[in-house]
């Protein structure tokens, strides 16, 4: 079962992700509400994957995204943003991230990607 850390600020958008990976195999083992959060529960947990938003209060997504690639260079960590936020995902697949998932998303799509990165 792969173990997957999810970083959102936002509660609602956390339940979502969690439900819908717990209900197709996937073992959450952490939530973060912040990029700060983030990087420590990484470092405490050593997650098989990572969704991470982009838009977070006291450390961005980007920001969170850099520092545990600086820790972990093999780390999984999959963007979660917003429409109209292209260029920030294009510098957070430069700086590591494996693939992006832009919201609102399907279930279907959100079990496919992350079933993929975990087989990398």
């Amino acid at each position: 079962m792969k173990r997957v850390l999810i970083v959102d600020d936002a509660a609602f958008m956390r339940l979502t992700l969690k439900n819908i990976l717990v209900k197709n195999g996937f073992e959450v083992i952490g939530e973060a509400v912040n990029g700060a959060m983030g990087v420590s529960m990484y470092k405490e947990l050593h997650p098989d994957i990572v969704t991470m938003d982009i838009t977070m209060p006291e450390m961005t997504g980007l920001e969170a995204l850099k520092e545990i690639k600086t820790y972990d260079p093999n780390a999984k960590i999959v963007m979660i943003s917003a429409m109209g936020q292209g260029s920030m995902v294009m510098e957070a697949v430069e700086a590591g991230a494996k693939t992006f998932i832009v919201k609102p998303f399907k279930e279907d799509y959100v079990v496919e990607v992350l079933t993929k990165i975990s087989t990398m």
